[in-house]
C-alpha cells in the first residue's frame, strides 16, 4: 500500500455559488456541496488512477460553515491512500469572499474511490 508522496499532488476546483445552488436561507445547499465534493473526489481519483473510477463511500463528511450565495467555494482534494484496488480522496473546501479574499473553512470529508475495469469490477491501480 502506498502512502501519500509528492506523486499526490492536491488539485483545486472553484464554483460560484449562484442561486441554482443555494437553499431557501441563500447558502449553498448540502446536496450541491456533496455533488461538488464527489466530483472533486473523482477527477482527482481517475487523474490518479488513469481509468475509470467510482465511489465506494463517502465519509466524515462535516458541513463546517454556510457558504453564502455569492462567494466562491474553493474545493482542494488530495489521494491520500491508495490500495490495490482503491484509494482514499480527501476533500477539503473553503467560502471566499470574492471582494474581500478573506477564506473561511466551509466543509471537508473523505471519499472511497475505486478503480474499476470495462466490465464494472475492481482492477489493480
Amino acid at each position: 500500500m502506498q502512502q501519500p508522496s509528492a506523486l499526490h499532488q492536491p488539485m483545486h476546483f472553484t464554483e460560484v455559488v449562484f442561486p441554482e445552488r443555494s437553499n431557501h436561507y441563500g447558502t449553498l445547499f448540502g446536496g450541491q456541496a456533496l455533488l461538488l465534493m464527489g466530483q472533486a473526489a473523482f477527477v482527482t481519483a481517475s487523474r490518479h488512477a488513469r481509468c475509470a473510477v467510482v465511489m465506494a463511500r463517502c465519509s466524515e463528511v462535516q458541513f463546517i460553515a454556510p457558504v453564502p450565495q455569492g462567494q466562491a467555494l474553493q474545493l482542494t482534494a488530495q489521494v491520500v491512500r491508495t490500495g490495490t484496488s482503491s484509494m482514499t480522496v480527501e476533500v477539503h473546501g473553503s467560502a471566499e469572499n470574492l471582494h474581500t479574499g478573506q477564506h473561511q473553512p466551509a466543509l471537508r470529508g473523505a471519499f472511497e474511490m475505486v478503480a474499476v475495469d470495462g466490465t464494472g469490477r475492481p482492477r489493480r491501480i
